[in-house]
């Protein structure tokens, strides 16, 4: 019975002997490739970007006024710019915030709340 099984996969196997084909170019082989890096670029890696981007903007613009909410869920409104921190008063509460914690500014101290 093994002696059946093997002889069935060797007969499925491509024989030695038959004209072999050389491989396929180098730059063909190297499409998928290059393919797969432009998608994941695309896809990934350019969008993470644009939101970096746009998140320094937004720190570089934060000025006293500014209504802002951490990555913490902590909403207040911006007193005081720092280099590195922003000191923010949130009700009754003063705290001292990294800037790159600050996620959103609501309202900006310069626009009107009216629409």
């Amino acid at each position: 019975m093994h002696l059946n099984t093997l002889s069935v996969v060797l007969a499925l196997a491509p024989s030695p002997s038959g004209g072999q084909q050389s491989p396929a170019p180098w730059y063909i082989q190297f499409f998928p490739f290059a393919l797969l890096l432009v998608v994941f670029y695309v896809a990934l890696i350019r969008p993470q970007q644009k939101k970096a981007k746009q998140h320094a903007n937004l720190l570089k613009t934060l000025k006293p006024g500014d209504k802002v909410v951490t990555s913490g869920g902590v909403v207040g409104v911006v007193i005081t710019v720092k280099e590195r921190t922003v000191n923010l008063r949130s009700a009754d509460t003063k705290l001292e915030v990294i800037k790159s914690a600050v996620s959103e500014v609501t309202e900006r101290s310069g626009e009107s709340s009216e629409s």
